[in-house]
């Protein structure tokens, strides 16, 4: 039995709040809002909850799940180094909708996926789910549906697609931009952007004094 708490009510978002760090402690799944699209979260290092995820969404190993993160310097104990380039992308377009492909640290005790040693980290741009990071760490963060279906843009969709596989579900009201984050792959010689969205490319190659269309080739 999964329950919304209404996230716009000082109260009950309190008890959201609550009750979304119990789920997450105890291995269950919760659904929450972004500056971006919903999300379904699992504790990131706790592989079961993980799994669980992946299973949620009708999705394999193969499609890792993406962390988010509460702050910036959150990374430097996720990342195995943390080059310049992440830096400058970080203070410029975090917290907001730029996802980073980075190396992460080889002690990590987590099971993403079949992640090859990278990671993808985003700050998200939005209070509730970064209260909620604040509290209880980094967080394994997926689009609230099912696979190959439209990203949730509200709870109701979220929960119309996903049901009782979450057990909280903490309503932001509807999301602001309902666009997927842009993501950039810093795990090569040259940065490239793997997918276009809420950050435009442009404004990415002024940050790094790149050529956009450099960025979208990857360097070739």
């Amino acid at each position: 039995m999964s329950t919304v708490y209404d996230c716009s009510r000082p109260d009950s978002r309190a008890a959201g709040l609550t009750a979304a760090k119990g789920a997450l402690k105890a291995g269950r799944l919760v659904v929450v809002p972004t500056d971006t699209v919903y999300g379904i979260a699992a504790d990131a290092f706790d592989s079961d909850a993980v799994t669980s995820l992946l299973r949620a969404k009708g999705r394999g190993r193969d499609m890792p799940v993406p962390v988010l993160v509460g702050s910036w310097n959150t990374i430097d104990g996720l990342v195995n180094t943390v080059r310049p380039q992440a830096r400058e992308l970080i203070r410029a377009f975090w917290p907001g909708g730029l996802s980073l492909v980075v190396h992460q640290a080889p002690s990590l005790a987590w099971d993403l996926g079949d992640t090859r040693g990278t990671v993808m980290l985003r700050m998200p741009l939005h209070p509730v789910v970064l209260e909620l990071l604040r509290e209880v760490g980094p967080l394994a963060v997926s689009s609230a549906n099912v696979s190959g279906r439209p990203p949730a843009a509200t709870v109701d969709e979220a929960r119309t697609q996903l049901g009782g596989s979450a057990s909280v579900y903490l309503d932001g009201g509807p999301a602001e931009h309902a666009v997927a984050s842009t993501i950039v792959d810093l795990t090569a010689d040259r940065p490239r952007v793997l997918r276009e969205g809420a950050v435009a490319v442009e404004d990415i190659a002024e940050v790094l004094g790149e050529d956009p269309a450099q960025l979208r080739a990857g360097g070739e």
